[in-house]
């Protein structure tokens, strides 16, 4: 099964927040298959910008940390049909049309999960469920990725 990890899941494994989140994003991360995994470059991006604007990390550093995600997991580039769906989704349903991106992109590479924080979880569009990773009990689809493992 695959599945998108949007910024804050990376945001948290880089160490921006909360040492709990921190803690469980790694765990979490460590326990995907990583053939499964894909990264909306969208995601990247906001990411770059987290670390260099919130968390004062040096562009040279936060270059090297986008870099070393985009070696581990496959990243997706965004298109214009995806970002078509974008305007879809942010104009029906309300999104921010940078978070509706990213959904887009993970329906477009056929992802069955999008773990975030950001999005109501249990949101399912094209596919894709919309799934909070730091929830408890955590959802059956990602109970599932796991176990696989």
């Amino acid at each position: 099964m695959r599945l998108a990890l949007d910024t804050n899941i990376l945001a948290h494994a880089e160490g921006v927040g909360e040492e709990a989140r921190f803690v469980a994003s790694l765990e979490l991360i460590a326990a995907l298959p990583v053939d499964s995994v894909v990264l909306p470059a969208q995601t990247l991006g906001e990411l770059y910008r987290v670390l260099t604007a919130k968390a004062r990390r040096e562009s040279r550093a936060a270059r090297a940390a986008i870099l070393e995600w985009s070696d581990t997991f496959v990243v997706a580039d965004s298109t214009w049909t995806a970002f078509q769906s974008a305007l879809d989704l942010a104009s029906t349903h309300g999104l921010q049309i940078w978070d509706a991106l990213i959904l887009s992109v993970a329906a477009e590479c056929q992802c069955r999960l999008l773990l975030t924080e950001d999005l109501q979880p249990g949101f399912v569009w094209r596919g894709v469920t919309v799934v909070n990773p730091y929830a408890a009990p955590a959802h059956p689809l990602l109970q599932r990725v796991l176990a696989a493992r």
